[in-house]
């Protein structure tokens, strides 16, 4: 089973994001955009770490994680969030759905990979 969820409606992003963490002894699991992230964490027990764009068609990813902790009721998964945003009143309203971080793109997995194995427990 996954221990990362990774959200993003671009495949060039999933894909650079999910081979770096799959390279570095992880498991994905990806999902194109909040309404697909939602169901994945449905599905998938297992999942530790959410990391979500915020701009997706659909549903956002801030709408996404304020569903994973009021819908789902999850409280325990770690959201991390990997945008372009960076607008203080789009993190306030992350901080609020309990969202641990929050990385401006563009991703440096070498920069944020001990700050992931240590929120999925390796």
């Amino acid at each position: 089973m996954a221990q990362i969820l990774i959200v993003d409606d671009s495949s060039t992003v999933r894909n650079e994001v999910g081979d770096f963490l799959k390279s570095n002894g992880l498991d994905i699991v990806t999902a194109v955009d909040g309404r697909d992230g939602l169901d994945k964490l449905k599905a998938d027990s297992s999942i530790k770490l959410v990391v979500s764009d915020v701009n997706m068609p659909n549903m956002d990813g801030l709408t996404m994680a304020e569903k994973i902790r009021s819908e789902l009721g999850n409280s325990t998964v770690n959201i991390i969030m990997l945008t372009t945003e960076s607008s203080p009143i789009m993190k306030e309203r992350g901080k609020a759905a309990g969202i641990k971080g929050w990385i401006v793109k563009p991703f440096s997995g070498e920069s944020v990979l001990g700050t992931f194995k240590k929120l999925v427990g390796v």
